[in-house]
């Protein structure tokens, strides 16, 4: 499958800053020697949210087996949350990298308008073991939901094929915004707000 182009922060924060630009003509009112001055509409500034792309629903989320959280979780009973969805594998070195700011995120915006759900699929036997996962949440810090996909369901849906992969998915249960591997932490974070304030 191919993956979604990352969205340069740079480049959406330059977008959301521009403004229409004036077109030189001359006012229809303004030739017209009794016309009386009309109001022109103020152009209305381009949001970060308005510029992401719609990826098209998010797959649910169907895994029985959860840590961190006492019932399994669906995106359908998550609507009007932004919700970030991460594959991972505890043994991955880049996903390990990329825990910390999962950390950070879901100290910053978990609430009534954001929840983390992270995806365990794992890459060899050992990290097919719960209680080696378990472990791992613990040496991680983790205290987010994870869903358990040994049996790949959730990965085959998401047609993934790289760990570690995020995806946000906005209040409607689409998918806005998906990056593959580290960085990108600064770009993901602003579009986490920029959903979370969209109505």
């Amino acid at each position: 499958p191919t993956a979604a182009p990352s969205v340069d922060v740079s480049l959406l924060q330059s977008a959301a800053q521009s403004t229409t630009a004036d077109s030189g003509r001359t006012p229809l009112a303004a030739s017209l020697p009794t016309a009386v001055p009309t109001a022109t509409a103020e152009p209305q500034p381009t949001t970060l949210a308005s510029i992401l792309p719609n990826l098209g629903p998010a797959p649910e989320i169907n895994n029985e087996v959860w840590l961190n959280t006492e019932a399994p979780l669906r995106l359908a009973d998550l609507r009007g949350k932004v919700v970030l969805v991460e594959f991972w594998t505890f043994g991955c070195i880049n996903c390990q990298r990329v825990i910390p700011h999962m950390n950070e995120w879901y100290g910053r915006f978990a609430g009534d308008a954001f929840e983390i759900i992270s995806v365990h699929y794992p890459e060899f036997g050992y990290e097919e073991d719960v209680d080696n996962v378990q472990a791992a949440l613990v040496t991680w810090d983790i205290a987010f939901p994870v869903a358990i996909d040994n049996d790949g369901q959730t990965w085959r849906a998401y047609k993934q094929r790289y760990w570690p992969t995020r995806y946000v998915v906005d209040k409607q249960g689409n998918i806005r915004y998906m990056h593959i591997g580290e960085r990108g932490y600064e770009e993901t974070a602003a579009v986490i707000e920029a959903l979370m304030a969209e109505e």
